[in-house]
């Protein structure tokens, strides 16, 4: 029998460095319009989004699961 692949989890990878790749990926446009957060689409940028989603459970929620769902972001 084979073993199942492991889940993809977000152990040991920072906040930023799941931002950067998510904005890499799509840009600040896209992201805005796929998770609408305001941090992502009026004048949108790492420190201010950062600062938000530190202190906004169900966006970082959002965030991490996009994170997650996207191929080659991680």
């Amino acid at each position: 029998m084979s073993n199942p692949p492991p889940s993809r989890t977000l152990q040991g990878i920072t906040l930023e460095a799941i931002l950067t790749g998510l904005v890499a990926q799509y840009g600040w446009e896209k992201l805005g319009m796929m998770i609408d957060i305001k941090c992502f689409t009026s004048a949108p940028s790492i420190k201010s989004s950062l600062k938000f989603l530190r202190k906004t459970p169900w966006a970082r929620t959002k965030v991490e699961e996009l994170y997650l769902s996207t191929p080659g972001a991680n």
